[in-house]
C-alpha cells in the first residue's frame, strides 16, 4: 500500500467515525431528508463526486502538460453538488441536505492532505518555490510551499468551529452549515491555488480557481435564499 493510499484509508475512516459520532450526538434529524430520499440520493452523490473529481483532476493535469489520470477534491465537491442539486430539483426537495456531511468532509481533508504531502512531487499537489523557513523539499532540491499542510490546517480549524457550533445547536449553522463548509473550502483553496504550479487559464487563474469561485458563489447564493425563505 502506498503512503497516499494509506492516508486515503485513514481519511475515509476518520470521516466515517466523525459522521457516525456526530449523527448520534446532534445530527440525526438533519439526516432525515437524506434517509427519505433513499438510495438514489447516495447514487447522485457518488456519481457526481466521481465525475467531478476525476474530470477536473485529469483536465488540470492535461492543461499543465502532465499525462495521466488525476483526482481533485474541489472537482469532486463541485460535481457532487451539481448532481445533488439536480436530484433535489427533480424530487422537489427543498432546503439544505448536506449538514450531516460537514464534519466528515472537513476531517477527511485534514487527514488526507498529509498523504498528498508525504507522496512528494509525484502527487502533483506540491506548491511553488518559496524562501519561507517552512518551505519543504519534495525531492527536487527546491523548497516549496507545503500547500497540502496549509489546506489540512485550514480544514482542521473549520472542523473545530463546526463541532462547537453543532454542539451548541446554533440555528444559523444548523441551517447553513453545509454552505459555510463550501464557502470556507472554496475560499481557502482559491488562495492556495496561487501557490501551485498549475497551468493558468486566464491571467493568474487556473482551472481550480474558477471551480472555487463557483463554489463560493453557490454557497453565498444558497445562504441568501435560506435567509429570504426564513423571513418571507
Amino acid at each position: 500500500m502506498t503512503v497516499h493510499a494509506f492516508f486515503d484509508l485513514l481519511a475515509g475512516l476518520a470521516a466515517l467515525a466523525v459522521t457516525v459520532t456526530v449523527h448520534s450526538w446532534r445530527l440525526a434529524p438533519a439526516a432525515g431528508k437524506i434517509e427519505q430520499a433513499g438510495f438514489a440520493y447516495a447514487v447522485a452523490v457518488i456519481a457526481g463526486a466521481a465525475a467531478g473529481g476525476y474530470g477536473a483532476g485529469t483536465l488540470n493535469l492535461w492543461l499543465s502538460g502532465v499525462p495521466g489520470i488525476g483526482r481533485s477534491v474541489v472537482g469532486a465537491l463541485a460535481g457532487a453538488i451539481v448532481a445533488v442539486e439536480a436530484f433535489k430539483a427533480a424530487r422537489g426537495i427543498r432546503g439544505s441536505t448536506g449538514l450531516i456531511f460537514v464534519p466528515g468532509f472537513a476531517a477527511s481533508i485534514a487527514v488526507g492532505r498529509w498523504g498528498c504531502f508525504l507522496s512528494g512531487l509525484a502527487d502533483q499537489t506540491h506548491g511553488t518555490a518559496t524562501t519561507l523557513p517552512w518551505g519543504h523539499d519534495f525531492g527536487d532540491g527546491i523548497a516549496r510551499h507545503p500547500v497540502q499542510i496549509y489546506e489540512s490546517l485550514a480544514m482542521l480549524a473549520f472542523l473545530f468551529v463546526a463541532l462547537t457550533l453543532i454542539g451548541r445547536r446554533r440555528p444559523f449553522f444548523m441551517a447553513n452549515g453545509f454552505y459555510l463548509l463550501v464557502l470556507t473550502y472554496g475560499a481557502q483553496r482559491f488562495l492556495w491555488e496561487f501557490l501551485k504550479p498549475s497551468a493558468a487559464l486566464l491571467g493568474p487563474f487556473n482551472l481550480f480557481h474558477f471551480l472555487c469561485l463557483g463554489l463560493v458563489i453557490y454557497s453565498l447564493a444558497m445562504m441568501v435564499g435560506n435567509h429570504e425563505r426564513a423571513h418571507s
